[in-house]
């Protein structure tokens, strides 16, 4: 089965369970029209005030697809997304078993947030030690012959799918915060994480 996947950044948990789907060939699309706020360039994870999304600042230069979106440097946020990520997961049970291969998701250096987000999964991809491959769309279709799943994980809408609750580092605060980013998963699940990913099911 030939499934369309939106490229994320650090993607929520629900989407690496259709990304690993062992029967399914994975094409990312990098031809549609950028969509606002969505989790391409936005992810969530959980900081000592409950809730967090951390956004990629892109340059808005009209519509361009997301193969061409620029990445806007004017503030340092690649310094200010790794300094929250350490401060919401300094203190679960395998940060710093990964601290170093997820800081390096953050030095690596491009203006491109299709290019970003790609060489995140790679390193993500290390950790959960998966080779899962993937081809790229090359061209863009408003009705794909694949299963199309560019609209199906949105932060503003519930998502589709059963995730057992797992203790993450602010349960006691503020209970569990269902489809976080994969950041989550890695930090309090480890290498339990893929069987976890594996596991999940559709509503």
């Amino acid at each position: 089965m030939k499934i369309l996947l939106p490229l994320f950044y650090l993607p929520p948990i629900s989407w690496f369970s259709v990304f690993l789907r062992e029967d399914s060939e994975i094409v990312f699309e990098q031809f549609e029209s950028f969509p606002k706020q969505t989790y391409r360039n936005r992810t969530a994870v959980y900081g000592a005030n409950g809730r967090l999304l951390l956004i990629i600042p892109v340059k808005h230069n009209g519509t361009r697809t997301i193969n061409e979106i620029d990445v806007s440097h004017r503030d340092p946020w690649e310094k200010i997304h790794w300094k929250s990520i350490k401060t919401a997961y300094q203190r679960s049970p395998y940060f710093e078993y990964y601290e170093d291969q997820l800081e390096e998701i953050f030095n690596f250096k491009t203006n491109s947030l299709f290019a970003f987000n790609l060489n995140a999964l790679k390193i993500i991809q290390k950790i959960l030690k998966t080779t899962k491959t993937y081809s790229l769309s090359e061209e863009y279709f408003r009705n794909p012959t694949e299963e199309n799943y560019r609209e199906k994980f949105s932060p503003k809408k519930e998502q589709e799918f059963l995730l057992p609750e797992y203790y993450q580092t602010f349960t006691d605060k503020f209970g569990f915060q269902e489809d976080l980013s994969i950041i989550d998963l890695l930090c309090n699940k480890g290498p339990e994480s893929l069987t976890y990913i594996k596991n999940i099911q559709n509503k």
